[in-house]
């Protein structure tokens, strides 16, 4: 994959809200990076190196972005074995050793217009000086990264990124993707510069770079295979693709029908571009993404990657992806930057919403719906899916609380799917710090103190006029006669109820933005006014 593995774009002031959890004692800091480094080491072993995934990328990516955002704010706790300072998992045995020309990196993640303005602001800084803008975008494909070496024009090994510095030697695997050239043939006219043209010959040896992916029908149609026989399904198309290209038999390879794009030149071949380089590629005889474009401004690489955000635009792809890759264009500003940490200065990926993310459950509040049923709902350290920032997780009923062994100051992950709140799916325990609490399901209803009573995994105040009471209660304290809150209906105060947003009046003054926007039929625009 061409993977953004870590961060270098959060502020202090983000810095400081994620701290607010553990204080700003240095040593709770410092026990934190530790829990953090080791669950994103197990995470990320079993992903690169035994093909498993245990939690979502964008979960995974959620607990990354806050290991690297404190070590950015105490970086005497970065000691050289953290996660953030080296790049993929050791290779696995049973294939040749190879050494990288280079070192393969990956790429820092960037969330947003003014993650991607910093990061802009970064490389002048680290310049001293103001510089062009001007980038290249390529979609960020769902797959596994991979560098094809050609000697006389002829492909003589293929291996893949491995730690960075060593990869593992799948020549005879990556032969059989028709994608992939085993003879390079010149073609000058797909050159623009007539220089080039002119000038240009294959070289005698070049390394490349790209990436290689599984297409969203085969994915498909090789799980419902792997079903039948009782074989192992994977979890996303970049799991199948690793699983693929590993195998010892390259006639396992072969019937997985791979695909792959080159999207990078190593070899010094006078290039002083990165969209030239694209230009040599396709010359080349290689497969590179036609919907890959440069960008003469910010704006004009967040309509790119706006565009590709769309659900409507990305189901048009053959592929899977999770946002765009964006370089500086000019090839001596890009190697002028250096780079940071194991990432290059100059490139960033531009992800899409996360649809998961891990964030912290601050406290669990009992709300009453208009029937009488009680919902708890966690309140969460506001934190961002599908672009929309949230406080409010569903946790559906008392039940589903036990299941999770979810406490109160836990870190957790959260998704959102469809017009409703977020909900948490799941715990991540070994980052307890011993100073959770345990949740206690209430014995009296919290709007009217009447006993609750069960009925299957369903508890409701013994009330039956409580819900339809209260109700109307909220209906008139948002009237004109009472608060007169303009917007806020009775039909909208009762979907509020019936997901567990709200269960009396000082409920409605904690709602966020965010919490409404989610709603079916809700948007950003009238969140803002009801807020």
């Amino acid at each position: 994959m061409r993977g953004a593995e870590f961060y270098n774009l959060a502020s202090l002031g983000e810095n400081s809200q994620i701290l607010n959890h553990i204080g700003m004692d240095k040593n709770k800091v410092k026990k934190r990076i530790g829990k953090l480094r080791n669950e994103i080491n197990r995470y990320r072993y079993a992903y690169h190196v035994l093909d498993k995934s245990l939690i979502s990328d964008s979960a995974l990516d959620s607990l990354k972005k806050e290991l690297f955002d404190l070590e950015m704010e105490y970086p005497e706790f970065i000691t050289s074995d953290s996660p953030t300072q080296r790049v993929a998992g050791k290779p696995l045995k049973g294939f040749k050793k190879v050494r990288h020309d280079t070192p393969m990196l990956s790429f820092n993640d960037a969330f947003s217009e003014e993650d991607m303005r910093d990061w802009l602001v970064r490389i002048q800084n680290y310049l001293k000086s103001e510089i062009k803008p001007e980038f290249y975008c390529e979609l960020k494909i769902d797959g596994l990264a991979i560098e094809l070496v050609y000697e006389n024009g002829i492909f003589v090994q293929g291996s893949t990124r491995g730690d960075g510095q060593i990869g593992e030697d799948i020549t005879q695997n990556l032969k059989t993707i028709e994608a992939i050239p085993l003879k390079l043939e010149l073609e000058k006219s797909k050159i623009q510069s007539a220089s080039w043209r002119t000038k240009f010959q294959i070289p005698r040896r070049l390394v490349v770079r790209g990436e290689v992916f599984i297409n969203k029908k085969d994915f498909e149609k090789i799980n419902k295979e792997q079903e039948r026989k009782g074989e192992k399904i994977f979890a996303n198309p970049r799991n199948m693709a690793a699983g693929s290209v590993r195998q010892l038999d390259p006639k396992i390879t072969a019937s997985r029908k791979l695909d792959s794009f080159q999207y990078g030149i190593v070899t010094d071949l006078g290039q002083k571009t990165h969209e030239e380089e694209h230009q040599i590629l396709e010359a080349l005889g290689f497969k590179t993404n036609s919907h890959n474009q440069p960008a003469k401004s910010l704006e004009e690489v967040f309509k790119f990657r706006n565009h590709w955000g769309e659900e409507k635009n990305r189901e048009k792809l053959p592929y899977e992806i999770d946002g765009v890759v964006v370089i500086t264009n000019d090839n001596k500003i890009f190697n002028a930057a250096g780079v940071v940490g194991k990432a290059p200065r100059a490139a960033i990926a531009y992800k899409f919403s996360a649809k998961e993310a891990t964030t912290i459950v601050e406290d669990i509040k009992v709300q009453v719906g208009r029937t009488g049923a009680l919902t708890p709902v966690a309140i969460l350290k506001q934190v961002e899916l599908t672009g929309i920032k949230i406080t409010h997780a569903t946790l559906h009923n008392f039940d589903q609380i036990r299941r999770l062994g979810l406490k109160i100051g836990d870190t957790v992950i959260v998704s959102r799917a469809g017009d409703v709140i977020p909900q948490v799916n799941k715990v991540l325990k070994e980052l307890r710090t011993g100073k959770e609490k345990e949740f206690k399901v209430p014995t009296h209803c919290p709007i009217d103190n009447t006993k609750i009573v069960a009925e299957g995994v369903i508890y409701r105040c013994s009330n039956p006029k409580c819900g339809a009471k209260n109700s109307r209660f909220l209906r008139h304290f948002v009237s004109r006669a009472a608060f007169d809150i303009r917007g806020l209906g009775g039909k909208i105060l009762d979907r509020f109820l019936d997901e567990g947003l709200i269960s009396d009046a000082a409920d409605i003054f904690e709602l966020k933005e965010g919490d409404i926007a989610v709603l079916e039929r809700f948007g950003e625009k009238s969140a803002q006014n009801i807020i």
